[in-house]
């Protein structure tokens, strides 16, 4: 039977994303980073739920929403665990959610009044942590 570690994740009551979104960005994050490596088990449904101290239904959905996106399988009798990396959209989806997350970004630090060369320091910054974490799984 395979280990379950639990998840460092955190649900943030201020954030304005719904909690099932924090869950799978929370997911896909560790993915990215190499935190959870391909084939590595996810916590069951109730063990995630009682662990962050939400609804066990919003934990299912979050999973099969992560399911859907491919970033984890379903192992029958088994669990949840982390796909093996693959490019799971078409350029032109990835072209597309890029430039709408771009325009999200843009919208939300305008208001900061930082230089644009602050901001972008920042974003390449974080961005390097997840490519050496692809690079060392």
């Amino acid at each position: 039977m395979t280990r379950r570690s639990p998840l460092m994740l955190q649900i943030v009551t201020g954030d304005p994303r719904p909690i099932v979104r924090q869950i799978g960005d929370g997911i896909k994050r560790l993915i990215a980073s190499g935190d959870l490596a391909a084939g590595a088990a996810l916590p069951s449904v109730r063990g995630l739920a009682q662990q962050l101290s939400i609804n066990p239904n919003t934990v299912a959905k979050a999973y099969a929403e992560l399911t859907a996106e491919g970033w984890v399988h379903a192992r029958t009798g088994l669990g949840l665990f982390v796909a093996e990396q693959r490019q799971r959209l078409s350029d032109a989806e990835r072209g597309r959610r890029l430039d709408e997350a771009v325009d999200r970004f843009v919208s939300d630090v305008i208001g900061l009044d930082y230089p644009a060369e602050t901001v972008v320091e920042r974003v390449a910054g974080e961005l390097a942590h997840y490519a050496t974490g692809r690079k060392s799984a």
